[in-house]
């Protein structure tokens, strides 16, 4: 078998390894929880019988091993059960949810990554200069506020003061595109600012090192312009951290959106967690809690993958 098949197929076995250790920590985390399932939802003035009826219906008298397996096995099939503050089927819910915050996250994105990567070529090109300076000033100060500061910040300028952009980011179906990318324009705006300074400093520092390499000061010695040897020399050889960099910090925007939604009040998942954990709503605390483990393991994954596959010395072993 090829090395690289062989390295992509152990990167996929040990990802689900991992999700699937994910899941034991995420169910075990629940069930230490102190307190009463049954008491929270049926208050404090239910009876012992109401209360051993409540603990029955959600299956609490079963051992925890039996319980992880079950819902294990639900969830495998895309059944979380339903939420016990409202009865409402998880799996419906959380689709609208999760779509909300990839759409997010996606706007954000689309952002980032590109104005990341040429902001650190730029911070190269430039290399103490004041270009490059500048550039990393702005991006360190940004990502050194915390994020619901940044958010409130960003609110009271761009939406008290200005008036350019909705507090509140409510999106629904009935919505255009425009008047979505308007509702979620200040979230959007706090996370790109969140994961540029990650990005472009990474990039800067995986070409920075590429730009020591021998055959760069031959197509400098060329006569090559300094930006065409950073763009079609460096950058290439670059490629695997940069990557990884990247899909770290996309995992982010999904599974860290939690503060920047609750700041906005936005319908996505991170609300809806934050919403029911109030409630001790545990099936959909696990269910939220697998979710996020999912896309983060997943999107790791992925960035294994490209660097595996961006390696000549992998593809090519003779």
């Amino acid at each position: 078998m090829h090395p690289v098949l062989t390295l992509v197929i152990q990167r996929l076995a040990l990802g689900l390894l991992l999700l699937f250790a994910a899941s034991i920590l995420i169910f075990v985390g629940t069930e230490i929880l102190p307190g009463d399932v049954a008491q929270a939802v049926l208050g404090q003035t239910a009876t012992e019988q109401a209360l051993a009826n409540m603990r029955a219906q959600m299956g609490l008298d079963q051992p925890a091993v039996v319980r992880y397996f079950q819902w294990l096995g639900g969830a495998l099939q895309g059944d979380f059960g339903v939420a016990l503050s409202n009865g409402r089927d998880i799996a419906d819910s959380i689709s609208r949810r999760l779509g909300n915050t990839m759409f997010l996250a996606s706007v954000a994105a689309v952002v980032a990554v590109p104005l990341a990567i040429f902001l650190g070529l730029l911070a190269v090109r430039y290399r103490d200069r004041w270009p490059d300076r500048l550039i990393s000033g702005i991006t360190l100060t940004s990502i050194s506020l915390p994020e619901f500061l940044l958010g409130y910040i960003i609110m009271f300028v761009f939406s008290v003061q200005l008036g350019w952009f909705p507090s509140v980011s409510n999106i629904n179906a009935g919505m255009s595109l425009g008047q979505k990318l308007n509702a979620v324009a200040l979230p959007a705006m706090v996370l790109t600012l969140v994961v540029l300074a990650h990005m472009m400093r990474m990039t800067r520092a995986a070409i920075l090192n590429v730009m020591q390499s021998a055959y760069i000061e031959t197509a400098e010695l060329k006569g090559l312009r300094r930006f065409n040897v950073i763009a079609r020399h460096a950058m290439p050889n670059s490629i695997a951290p940069i990557v990884n960099v990247v899909m770290l910090n996309l995992a982010y925007l999904v599974v860290g959106v939690v503060v920047i939604e609750v700041v906005f009040v936005y319908p996505g998942m991170g609300q809806y967690l934050v919403d029911h954990v109030t409630k001790r709503d545990v099936p959909v605390v696990q269910a939220c809690g697998l979710i996020f483990a999912s896309v983060y393991i997943g999107l790791n994954l992925v960035a294994d993958i490209v660097s595996i596959l961006s390696n000549p010395r992998l593809r090519h072993p003779k």
